[in-house]
């Protein structure tokens, strides 16, 4: 997340192994894991490598994606909105901003995106909509965005433009969730941005 291993860099499995003081295996499903949430990849006869950063074509392309689809995810998730399914939301959301951890920056960056991809998760969930919500599962979305921009100023904002989110679902309100996950997700786009300049 921090970039410490630069995109597109090698990782020799037997050099981490010894860095870590580890045996082979649970470095390699470590980064087997990782090739399946698109951090690493995997080349027959040559190993793994850090994944390359997003070009500006497939950020544009995956926000335009969003905003066509996690508005509506948004609505509908509203409409099926229980107490007991906006009590948990609020729970994952309190996570977000106030969960244990430890006090690095890179983990904790680390750990508000990961819990970042677990808020939206949650709304897609609530939405009912399985095809949206595997189909920007399996982008991983959240990972690649917070490769972009390692910035603490990212977390904050995101925070604030979640509680929009969170005061539209606790008012029943479909439109005005919509309009917040819009709005979210055009600002999020808006902060990345400033990666490609």
């Amino acid at each position: 997340m921090a970039l410490e291993i630069a995109p597109g860099a090698r990782i020799p499995v037997d050099v981490l192994s010894r860095e870590i003081g580890v045996s082979q295996t649970p470095v390699r499903e470590a980064l087997t894991r990782l090739e399946r949430e698109g951090l690493v990849r995997k080349e027959h006869l040559i190993g793994y490598s850090a994944a390359p950063q997003w070009t500006r074509k497939q950020f544009d392309d995956l926000y335009a994606f969003r905003l066509l689809v996690e508005p509506e995810a948004a609505r509908l998730a509203a409409e099926h909105m229980t107490p007991d399914v906006l009590r948990l939301l609020e729970a994952v959301a309190a996570d977000m901003e106030h969960g244990e951890g430890p006090v690095d920056r890179t983990t904790r960056y680390s750990r508000f995106a990961r819990a970042d991809a677990h808020f939206h998760d949650e709304i897609l969930k609530i939405s009912g909509n399985e095809i949206i919500r595997s189909t920007l599962s399996n982008q991983h979305v959240h990972l690649h965005i917070f490769r972009l921009m390692f910035n603490t100023r990212v977390t904050q904002e995101a925070l604030e433009e979640h509680e929009d989110l969170l005061e539209a679902f606790r008012a029943g309100d479909p439109d005005a969730a919509a309009t917040a996950m819009r709005h979210h997700v055009e600002r999020s786009r808006d902060r990345l941005l400033q990666a490609f300049e």
